[in-house]
């Protein structure tokens, strides 16, 4: 994997916000501490920083670090009675009916499988509230706020409710998005080409975070945009699959 260059949203002498890449683990792996990871990357330009949440390897979009011990507590409690927002988009199998809703499921690993969640009454009360965004013909497109920090939570609880991520390797139906799913006709393929997929990880992104500033106790709202491959997945949907 090449080495990736930080994407800053946001930096002060407390903390510092970043726009992760899909397929950067968020710390260290335990087995392989030498693959790339944010955390890695965030000490050696800094110095020490303070891992203060998480995003799954495949999940792009905005997470935030502590520059110093104080705000890493401060945050981290914020983080741990809930005193802060995470939004999410996530892009769905199916055209959503309802326009709004809540998902308060129970949430526990898997008995069976290494890093699978389950939704099971052994598990920890999760609460996941979503709104349609934009509704394709095949697809949909939603803002889901997680009000409890589970691992796998959105995607769990959306395929729990028949709309799994349109790319989710664990809990979904495909392993990447092509063009040919929404568009049948004129793909231009010459006789031996292959077709290339436009995305190959989950279609989820931490789109904004709303905190309030460990020192100065500012409400704050960050906001990360989109990476290339899943804006180039909803221009596809736009023009084919309205």
């Amino acid at each position: 994997m090449k080495s990736k260059k930080l994407d800053i949203i946001f930096e002060d002498q407390d903390i510092i916000l970043v726009n992760k890449p899909a397929m950067l683990l968020t710390v260290p792996d335990r087995y392989a501490v030498e693959k790339p990871n944010l955390l890695t990357m965030l000490n050696k330009k800094y110095g020490k920083v303070f891992i203060v949440h998480r995003l799954d390897k495949e999940t792009s979009g905005i997470i935030i670090f502590a520059k110093n011990a104080e705000a890493h507590r401060t945050l981290s409690m914020d983080f741990e009675h809930r005193r802060v927002q995470k939004s999410y988009l996530a892009l769905v199998e199916g055209r959503m009916v309802e326009k709004e809703g809540s998902i308060d499921k129970p949430l526990a690993p898997s008995m069976t499988k290494y890093n699978k969640m389950v939704i099971n009454k052994r598990g920890k009360r999760s609460l996941t509230t979503y709104k349609v965004l934009e509704s394709f013909k095949y697809y949909t497109l939603v803002e889901a706020d997680i009000h409890s920090g589970r691992l796998h939570q959105i995607r769990v609880h959306l395929a729990s409710i028949g709309y799994p991520l349109a790319i989710d390797f664990l809990y979904g139906n495909k392993e990447e998005f092509r063009l040919s799913f929404v568009k049948k006709k004129g793909l231009n393929l010459g006789k031996y080409e292959e077709e290339k997929p436009i995305m190959t990880r989950t279609t989820l992104h931490a789109y904004s975070l709303s905190i309030q500033h460990p020192t100065t106790k500012e409400k704050m709202t960050f906001k990360a945009e989109l990476h290339k491959d899943f804006r180039a997945v909803l221009n596809q949907l736009r023009k084919w699959n309205k």
